[in-house]
């Protein structure tokens, strides 16, 4: 399968739509942005759940709901609230790496603290009315407290653990740890989900060789870089998926920016607010557009909205 991956701000609910529409059928299902378990979130629990809602998420991807958080009460309330809505599975987000979430032992900032994960699954699993999957990274500060983590998540039957091969304190930089990877591979009982750096057919091809184990495969930016991607990996390997009711219907990468440009321009916020939503998606997708580089960063300089317009509108037309 090919798995959208959560990306905070980007692949929310209106992305998904868009990208639904242009690129039928690409994408198995999406896991979407963490839901976060923030103080005061069990009184206005509607205000985290907008981007999920069922009604509002029928010509989408299918979403999978991801909570982000270490209070198990507070989580088992919020994943059978979401299981009320009608979905069968939620993920847990053991892998976000930014310091203000790692700090508070949430997100990866958990992974060095396995009796706290144990802890809090024996709580979350026997509670929670559906199935339970895990986001997750090789540890904080370094690769080695995976190998604590590991019998944790092997004693709860889990849906799934997609695995990103940094540590959190990586962030998004330096190379995967595909050695470490291999202790994954060999050690965890469950489905296993890679995600990191797919940003090419090849990248893709490589990892389903190198680990043939991993059957599915999450991508995140890539997506951004190029739009078409997942179309151009089933295409091209084709024997690694069901076979499709019918040819993929894809559009351009031009069509694409053009239709999520025009979709933020419908939203009900500020000229500013779309401004730095369009420039927040044009940071990555610009690669996809044809164009010199510098003609396509001035772009990012600009403040006014209508000039930002004209400049997409020019290399989208």
């Amino acid at each position: 399968m090919l798995i959208l991956a959560p990306m905070q701000g980007l692949t929310e609910l209106l992305f998904r739509k868009v990208y639904a529409h242009c690129f039928p059928g690409s994408f198995d299902f999406a896991v979407s942005p963490f839901i976060s378990l923030t103080h005061g979130i069990l009184r206005t629990p509607e205000k985290k759940l907008s981007d999920i809602l069922p009604e509002c998420n029928r010509d989408s991807i299918p979403v999978i709901p991801q909570i982000l958080g270490h209070e198990p009460e507070e989580f088992v309330s919020m994943a059978n609230q979401i299981f009320d809505l009608g979905y069968d599975e939620v993920n847990w987000n053991l892998g976000c790496p930014m310091r203000r979430v790692a700090h508070k032992h949430r997100g990866s900032g958990l992974l060095p603290y396995p009796d706290e994960i144990r802890r809090i699954l024996d709580t979350v699993v026997p509670a929670i009315k559906g199935r339970l999957s895990v986001k997750i990274r090789l540890g904080y500060y370094s690769a080695d407290e995976f190998d604590a983590v590991a019998p944790v998540l092997n004693d709860f039957p889990l849906a799934s653990v997609t695995i990103h091969p940094r540590i959190g304190k990586q962030l998004y930089s330096g190379r995967p740890d595909f050695e470490k990877l291999k202790v994954v591979v060999a050690t965890i009982k469950h489905t296993l989900v890679y995600n990191g750096d797919i940003v090419t057919c090849a990248d893709y091809r490589s990892i389903r060789t190198a680990f043939p184990e991993i059957q599915h495969v999450m991508i995140g930016r890539g997506v951004l870089y190029n739009p078409l991607l997942p179309s151009m990996i089933r295409e091209r390997y084709a024997n690694d998926f069901p076979t499709p009711e019918g040819t993929l219907q894809v559009v351009s990468a031009q069509t694409f920016v053009r239709a999520l440009t025009d979709a933020i321009m419908d939203m009900d916020i500020s000229q500013q607010a779309k401004v730095r939503k369009i420039k927040e998606y044009w940071c990555l997708s610009m690669r996809s557009l044809p164009g010199t580089e510098e003609y396509k960063r001035r772009l990012l300089q600009l403040a006014s909205l209508e000039e930002i317009l004209d400049r997409i509108f020019e290399m989208t037309k």
